[in-house]
């Protein structure tokens, strides 16, 4: 038996129904993922049963993802010390710092079960792909007001399909898109004409969401896996491929701009949010003074000032997730999540084009974790529930690539 045979291991045909009913239960959890427009969510309450059962009936946790547990768990232990030092704990907060638990063991569960069986990556994506498609429909027939009550799916007159936050709608789409591109470029021209159709669904999507967070994301992560495609993959007719597919989808996605321009509604939005500094942005208390002003008030308050506390010391939150590890966390959390990013970003780049069946999943991902961390300075990304789902990825493969390792020594 090869060392990639003995990583992707077969199913056991007695345990066969078993694996695959827990596998597209797992699926279902990311699915749910993208219908968070009231908390606590469907998400929440099947992925506490799961993670639970999961590991009550033996999933374990390896020593190559083990460091994710402790630096996660470092992290929350630094959220825990900065609610200690409140006068008054709310039961906000203390919600707050569950959520942020929970949100951290759903990245190890991710992690786990990727690494027990990467054949999982695969439905992992899709699961991500269909709930990305259904919010983003959500999202676009909510802006036009496409029925009666649509317009739950719309806040300040953008689109945030079946969230409750537009800056956190636009980037969910963002991988299930990387996903759809990569397999435009990589796959047969006879299927690329329905992956353009949704990459064109997604892209639309994010725009009428109007956070330039996500547009920036977006672009980023786009020009980001072609560039690397382009590197990995070097035979003329696959770069040629490349330039053609990719020049269509820019035509493409160019035409529909130009038609969503013509509505007022939509031009008359699209120049306020393409101004590169805000109302909100600059002056007296505006976004970069306050994140001047608090990282002037971490270097007083080495434990942090609690959770939710800044918004109600300054106008508004952080809207920088390193200044809100700082005020949350503390100290202590701050260095965990500065460490777990560094590692996580090292070891993504080191595994990143090495010929295995879950390089593409792991490509997809640490680009998007390397746009999160770059948006993550002008928003704060601490309880977005796809950012643990990607982070669990990059780990999953992480392990995988670990157990590969082994296997081939062996």
């Amino acid at each position: 038996m090869s060392a990639v045979d003995a990583q992707i291991r077969p199913f056991n045909p007695q345990a066969a129904a078993v694996q695959l009913m827990i596998s597209w239960i797992m699926a279902f959890g990311v699915f749910l993922s993208g219908f968070v427009i009231s908390e606590p969510a469907p998400y929440e309450v099947l992925m506490v049963g799961q993670v639970a059962l999961w590991f009550l009936f033996g999933l374990k946790i390896s020593r190559a993802v083990a460091p994710l547990l402790a630096l996660l768990l470092i992290f929350n232990v630094g959220g825990l010390l900065a609610i200690m030092v409140l006068p008054t704990i709310l039961t906000d907060q203390v919600l707050y710092v569950a959520v942020s638990i929970f949100l951290a063991l759903t990245a190890v569960f991710y992690a786990a079960v990727i690494e027990d069986r990467p054949q999982r990556l695969k439905l992992i994506f899709q699961a991500w792909v269909a709930a990305a498609m259904i919010t983003g429909m959500l999202g676009i027939l909510g802006y036009f007001h496409a029925f009666p009550g649509s317009e739950i799916f719309t806040r300040y007159d953008r689109a945030m399909g079946a969230f409750q936050d537009p800056n956190v709608f636009g980037p969910f789409l963002v991988a299930p898109m990387l996903y759809l591109l990569h397999g435009m470029l990589k796959g047969r021209l006879t299927e690329s004409p329905l992956r353009i159709l949704g990459i064109l669904i997604l892209s639309f999507a994010v725009f009428l969401s109007f956070s330039r967070a996500a547009w920036g994301l977006f672009l980023f992560c786009a020009m980001a896996l072609v560039f690397i495609m382009l590197l990995k993959e070097r035979t003329n007719a696959f770069r040629l491929k490349i330039l053609v597919l990719s020049l269509t989808a820019v035509v493409l996605m160019v035409m529909a701009l130009v038609v969503a321009l013509q509505f007022e509604k939509v031009r008359g939005l699209f120049e306020t949010r393409t101004q590169l500094v805000q109302e909100y942005d600059g002056g007296h208390l505006g976004r970069f003074a306050r994140h001047r002003l608090g990282f002037e008030m971490a270097m007083e308050k080495p434990l942090g000032i609690g959770p939710m506390m800044f918004g109600k010391i300054f106008p508004e939150d952080e809207h920088n997730i390193y200044l809100k590890s700082l005020m949350a966390y503390g100290w202590i959390g701050f260095i965990s999540y500065m460490s777990l990013i560094v590692w996580t970003v090292s070891m993504g780049f080191r595994y990143m084009l090495r010929e295995r069946p879950w390089q593409p999943y792991l490509m997809i991902s640490w680009i998007v974790l390397i746009g999160h961390m770059l948006v993550g300075v002008v928003i704060d990304t601490d309880h977005w529930r796809h950012f643990y789902l990607v982070l669990g990825i990059v780990w999953g493969c992480g392990a995988a690539e670990w157990r590969y390792q082994r296997a081939k020594r062996a």
